[in-house]
């Protein structure tokens, strides 16, 4: 079973979580916005399941509830950042936030961040730049889960990147993946509501396929494509912690069995200002001549639609925007049992 609840109801029920745990109003509701923006476009790995994890690190010590971001080092156009253990998600718009504004004086940049924590969905970073007429682009390492191509051991995170490119008319591309076969945040959704995984997703402890999400947790997840998404692992490992100066993947704790310790976690950001290259307009009736054109290509059997990246989750949006967001009953319990803590109930989590 599971209840359906309005985003803005959703929305406004973890912020006070957060409030509680006492995470500033306007961080507060951004890190519920990006929670519950993963929800509506179908992203459940990263959405509200998240919230109570969270919350015992902010509680035991693992997060610091007030960011204090910090610009180490930076030029025309880069920056090298430190989150001092935040929120990973307020770090992140704080850099993203330079990273626009370096791209308006210099035309591109690119912001690596130490220190940081887990930040969400990728993507709500990357399309803070559409709106300003850029293409904008992220990525993060975390703590190690996935085996390089041929190895049974972990030495990447999940490393999930992402790129938002806007259009004219059409809908902005908006590409958005972990580097493994499947985020680790599906497995744990999986784990918690006791669904089988898929096979091919992760291998056991000992090397063995598993469609058991317990096992698959407890042993290492799967590079997609094989060597090509290993290869990409270890690209935004590079432009992450290396280039940060920072932890490895390997270095890296899970976040959720170690709340009272910081988990340095390193991102990048990096924006494009479309009008240093020529006229945006020009650009965004080149964006919808492209889309159209690959959308135009004949379909292959049993092939309704050829989809864009991001226009799924598009559409997703637009139907949970007015139907409500289905959560399980796991997750309902949890954020009902946190309501308990600060003595408040909700009319939106009862069953």
């Amino acid at each position: 079973m599971a209840i359906t609840i309005r985003a803005d109801d959703l929305r406004q029920i973890c912020a006070t979580l957060f409030e509680g745990a006492g995470v500033p109003a306007e961080d507060a509701l951004l890190v519920a916005d990006s929670l519950v923006e993963a929800d509506l476009t179908g992203v459940e790995s990263h959405g509200v399941s998240r919230t109570v994890t969270y919350l015992n690190r902010l509680r035991q010590g693992g997060l610091q509830p007030v960011a204090r971001t910090e610009v180490v080092q930076e030029r025309a156009a880069t920056a090298l950042v430190d989150g001092h253990h935040a929120m990973g998600q307020v770090t992140a718009k704080r850099a993203m936030e330079l990273a626009i504004r370096k791209a308006r004086e210099a035309g591109t940049s690119f912001v690596v961040v130490r220190n940081s924590d887990h930040y969400g969905a990728a993507a709500y970073f990357s399309r803070m730049a559409l709106d300003h007429g850029m293409i904008g682009f992220t990525g993060s390492n975390g703590a190690a889960r996935v085996a390089p191509w041929g190895g049974r051991a972990p030495v990447y995170g999940t490393n999930p990147s992402s790129i938002a490119i806007p259009a004219g008319t059409s809908l902005p591309f908006v590409f958005d993946m972990a580097s493994c076969v499947v985020a680790r945040g599906k497995i744990i959704l999986a784990n918690k509501k006791g669904e089988p995984i898929p096979e091919g997703w992760a291998l056991t402890r000992d090397g063995g396929q598993t469609t058991d999400a317990k096992e698959a947790l407890a042993g290492v997840l799967l590079p997609f494509g094989g060597p090509k998404g290993s290869a990409i692992a270890g690209m935004i490992e590079v432009l992450s912690g290396v280039l940060a100066n920072s932890r490895l993947s390997t270095q890296l704790l899970d976040m959720a069995s170690n709340p009272d310790k910081a988990n340095p976690v390193s991102h990048y950001f990096g924006a494009i200002d479309i009008s240093a290259f020529g006229a945006v307009d020009d650009f965004l009736g080149n964006m919808d001549a492209y889309i159209a054109s690959v959308k135009a290509v004949p379909k292959a059997e049993g092939v309704e639609e050829i989809y864009l990246p991001g226009e799924i989750e598009a559409g997703l949006r637009r139907k949970r925007l007015e139907s409500g967001i289905s959560l399980p009953d796991v997750v309902r319990d949890e954020l009902a049992a946190e309501g308990a803590r600060l003595g408040l109930s909700w009319a939106g989590l009862q069953g």
